[in-house]
């Protein structure tokens, strides 16, 4: 035993290198600085907000994927480590993955000021993963052992080393800090990311099995059922950095309901870099161990956790016995194969994205988005329904009629007869308010109504455009509608000012001359026929009362028969002229409407349009 010892601290010395001091504080900085990484302040804040809406990445080369990201934390306790450790690009993280990435960090910077920094602090975390691990070697593949307290893990990890590294005994949790083994050289800046300090970095039992697992970062984890909070805080910090997880589990605590509800149940989507061992086999008599290896995949199941069987992507699940060796030669095949993928970090960084998306899924798309999900956007009937409500509230139809009444009421003035146009003269003098007519007084509560009516209209039009938006969106929709709406019916009074019934007389008719001078013409025959018989009774004529009579009834029958024809032929042009005045002021509310309210409002809906169209991206498939 001694000599073994013996050997392990010496293959533990030969780790490190100038690279890697050692030093406890050195190790415990870098772990520090890996938990950072996931902090959600520095993750939404300090690392993947450009604080720019509608902003599109840098042009990257072939070689460049993530490069764009300044990821909160490198890994490495120290720069030497972290640039030896980087000697090429995966190209696991091209193609796919990498449009994906790219996609998310678009994505996150289109949306950080319209979402709060909690709800874009996972994918944060994710970019900064992704470039931490891309800059560390890709010649290694990192798996944590974990299980629960008396699972024999620490003896599993032991057997694939070929070494005692991890104790195991009665005494428990016995793993109070994580250890790592490392199969290949070059695994410093891993380690230094991961937190471990040298002292409690291990090299494996030179042996014929040790090809097998060549590139293999083997990382035993502390009890996660711990009592000690310390142990269950490293346990999850390592667990989020890793590239796969073998689960250890034994016969007594594979239903554990704290391993599934908080560790295998969020994680179902990293099937692929998972491996589930149910240990201590020997223990169970006969065909049991069968049974209850039948009973953890039920249970795998039902947790959502996809079985690599047949052939297919999923989880490894195996039985073994790490005290007697039983099916360790199997495991130890799985992870050599696993290892020499080199797609494992890929993988891994591809589920977070996966995890990342679906979380955000509510605010992108909402509980009903769908294949059914209706068109974002304002529709044409919803514009011309706010436009409708506008011109009503200004009163543009009434401006219309008064205009079409002004214009008649002036053609009347000239085409009316003398004795009409001299009572009007004088009962407009006499009362200010006739004008050829009663006009009626608005009523007192006018004003209030147009503006009660402008707040409705956008109202109505912000819930049509936020409707079907994911909450945060519909939200950001209602609060442009409201800001463009300050001020509004104030704009439009000084739009109904300038833009309403014209100043001035209304322009005349081509026919005006002609109908005043018909109108003087009759006016002058009863005047002549008047004056005529005047003179008749004065002796002045002689007596003929046929001829002036005849001259006074066409002038009085004529001068109405004239006005009648003008007020006839004076519909068209008056309904027309009010017609153009109710469209001035209806176009001109709709332009101060769309200006303040509708552009504001399709701004936002643009930019949910490229935020969904991203977030499709980075799920990598359609979405409705």
């Amino acid at each position: 035993m001694t000599a073994v010892t013996d050997h392990t601290e010496h293959d533990g010395r030969s780790e490190k290198g100038p690279e890697d001091s050692g030093t406890p504080g050195a190790s415990e900085t870098s772990g520090a600085s890996g938990t950072t990484s996931g902090d959600a302040g520095r993750g939404s804040e300090g690392v993947w907000d450009d604080g720019l809406i509608a902003r599109r990445g840098p042009e990257r080369g072939a070689d460049s994927s993530t490069e764009g990201y300044v990821p909160t934390d490198t890994g490495s306790g120290t720069g030497s480590s972290a640039a030896q450790a980087a000697p090429g690009t995966s190209t696991a993280y091209d193609g796919h993955l990498r449009a994906r990435l790219d996609a998310l960090r678009e994505l996150v910077g289109l949306s950080r000021t319209r979402l709060d920094s909690a709800t874009l602090a996972e994918a944060g975390r994710v970019l900064d993963e992704a470039v931490a691990r891309r800059r560390l070697s890709d010649r290694h593949t990192v798996v944590a052992v974990a299980g629960a307290t008396g699972s024999g893990k620490s003896t599993l990890f032991n057997a694939l080393a070929g070494v005692t590294i991890s104790e195991a005994g009665v005494r428990r949790p016995t793993t109070a800090a994580p250890i790592g083994c490392s199969w290949t050289d070059g695994a410093a800046a891993l380690l230094d990311r991961l937190g471990i300090p040298g002292r409690l970095r291990r090299r494996p039992l030179q042996g014929p099995d040790t090809k097998t697992l060549q590139g293999l970062v083997l990382i035993d984890l502390p009890d996660h059922d711990s009592a000690v909070g310390e142990h269950r805080e490293h346990v999850d910090r390592i667990l989020g950095l890793v590239d796969a997880v073998i689960w250890v589990v034994d016969p007594e605590k594979y239903a554990d309901a704290m391993l599934h509800e908080r560790y295998l149940r969020p994680m179902a989507g990293h099937a692929e870099v998972t491996f589930v061992v149910l240990n201590q086999v020997d223990r169970l008599p006969g065909d049991a161990a069968d049974q209850v290896l039948d009973d953890l995949r039920r249970l795998l199941d039902e947790d959502g956790i996809a079985l690599g069987e047949h052939g297919e992507p999923g989880a490894t699940v195996l039985a073994l016995s790490a005290l007697t060796g039983e099916g360790i030669g199997e495991l130890r095949e799985s992870l050599g194969q696993f290892t020499q993928e080199r797609t494992a970090a890929a993988r891994r960084i591809e589920a977070d994205l996966n995890a990342a998306a679906d979380r955000l899924w509510p605010v992108y798309v909402g509980s009903s988005g769908g294949r059914g999900a209706r068109r974002v956007g304002l529709s044409e009937e919803a514009r011309d329904e706010f436009t409708d409500r506008l011109a009503d509230a200004v009163g543009a139809a009434a401006a219309g009629q008064a205009a079409e009444r002004a214009w008649r009421r002036n053609a009347g003035k000239a085409c009316g007869t003398p004795w009409l146009r001299l009572w009007r003269w004088y009962e407009a003098h006499r009362s200010p308010r006739y004008v050829g007519w009663p006009v009626p007084d608005p009523p007192p509560d006018e004003e209030a109504t147009a503006r009660q009516r402008v707040e409705h209209a956008v109202r109505t039009v912000a819930d049509e455009a936020a409707s079907g938006l994911p909450t945060p969106w519909g939200q950001a929709v209602r609060e442009a509608a409201v800001r463009g709406a300050e001020g509004l019916p104030e704009a439009l009074d000084e739009l109904t000012a300038k833009a309403g019934v014209p100043r001035g007389r209304p322009p005349r008719p081509g026919w005006w001359p002609v109908a005043v001078f018909a109108q003087a013409a009759m006016t002058m025959l009863q005047v002549l026929g008047g004056l005529w018989l005047v003179a008749q009774i004065i002796g002045v004529a002689s007596p003929n009362l046929g001829v002036p009579v005849l001259l006074m009834l066409a002038g009085i029958a004529g001068g109405p028969g004239v006005e009648w024809a003008s007020r006839m032929a004076a519909r068209g042009p008056a309904r027309r002229y009010g017609l153009d005045a109710e469209r001035r002021l209806r176009e001109a509310a709709a332009g101060c409407g769309r200006a303040r309210v509708l552009d504001p409002v399709a701004a936002e809906l643009l930019r949910y349009r490229e935020v969904r169209e991203q977030y499709v991206r980075v799920m990598g498939a359609a979405v409705g």
